[in-house]
């Protein structure tokens, strides 16, 4: 079969919207509906130098480092969403108890949806969901053994001419991720 050069354009020409996504993660699920800002990490592969005569040669390695994945999502009023991610991180780290890292583990303070990985540990699964122009789910980025690793401040200033709502940023750490096309 020959390689016919209209078969290799794309189908589609519409840009990837930067505003169509919505982010679930099972033991934070208050903080997936305010999230306003996401993204897919980037992925790097090592490697290294085979040494020649005149010049060392670049050889792909065989593990993959990931980056971290950050979401920022809006405070709601409560301070729920804010505080599911807070406790979450101080039950890994039980900085006053260890009760914290106890009730973690045991899921008291989460309720987990379907298709968590457990309930009964400190890990949790989240996606990704892309929408394409017509907010029509194109994709899903699956992040396996997801926790967090840090929350940002919130910030107050009496001094904000505009009503700045207040947002909070938090870096995971995982295991892996998967993109799954949907077609």
């Amino acid at each position: 079969m020959r390689n016919e050069p209209w078969n290799n354009q794309l189908d589609n020409r519409n840009y990837l919207s930067p505003v169509g996504f919505k982010f679930v993660i099972t033991k934070a699920p208050k903080a997936d509906f305010f999230s306003n800002s996401a993204n897919i990490p980037g992925i790097v592969l090592g490697f290294t130098e085979q040494p020649t005569y005149l010049k060392n040669i670049p050889v792909a390695g065989d593990k993959l480092t990931y980056e971290d994945f950050n979401l920022t999502f809006f405070v709601d009023e409560n301070l729920e969403n804010y505080m599911q991610v807070h406790n979450w991180l101080k039950g890994l780290g039980f900085p006053e108890s260890i009760q914290q890292f106890i009730d973690l583990k045991r899921g008291d303070e989460y309720t987990p949806e379907v298709g968590a990985k457990s309930a009964l540990n400190e890990y949790s699964d989240a996606t990704l969901i892309i929408y394409n122009s017509n907010f029509n789910e194109i994709s899903k980025v699956h992040f396996k053994d997801v926790f967090p690793v840090s929350l940002s401040t919130i910030q107050f200033d009496a001094t904000a001419g505009d009503i700045n709502y207040v947002t909070a940023t938090v870096t995971f750490k995982y295991s892996i991720y998967n993109i799954e096309v949907m077609t």
